[in-house]
């Protein structure tokens, strides 16, 4: 039976944890709405649910279908590593951020984030690659 002393002990030591639980998510919060504003993104579309993903999709290069396949159990898996790998592609970085984005988030999205010195270069890193997303925007303008 518990007493209300361990009921005190047990706060005592959830307190903290929450506390800090609750300020590491305001802290990666605030590093994706940073990383989406360096590509070229709205920041406040990092807080919205699927939106959010969307747009990140839209940041690496990859069209809107591929936000279906986040829907399907294990190819999520697969999918979320692969476009983390093309997020680190398009600010310039390697396989071994890739692997530090997926393995130490808090630190590499912050890195992300708050180095000035890393840059987007453009979907997946070739500032050249055609957008899939122009052709949709393209739709009712005049051709140039």
């Amino acid at each position: 039976m518990e007493t209300s002393q361990d009921s005190a002990v047990y706060a005592l030591f959830a307190l903290p944890f929450v506390l800090f639980c609750l300020g590491l998510a305001v802290f990666v919060i605030i590093c994706h709405w940073k990383i989406y504003t360096k590509a070229g993104q709205a920041g406040w579309a990092s807080l919205i649910p699927i939106y959010n993903i969307y747009i990140l999709l839209k940041i690496v290069g990859k069209p809107w279908w591929w936000l279906l396949l986040f829907c399907i159990p294990l190819v999520n898996i697969i999918f979320a590593i692969w476009a983390t790998n093309l997020l680190s592609k398009s600010f310039g970085k390697d396989i071994g951020f890739t692997l530090g984005l997926l393995f130490l988030s808090p630190i590499f999205y912050a890195i992300m984030a708050f180095d000035r010195t890393i840059v987007y270069h453009g979907p997946a890193g070739d500032p050249n690659k055609n957008n899939p997303f122009d052709e949709i925007n393209a739709i009712g303008q005049k051709p140039a």
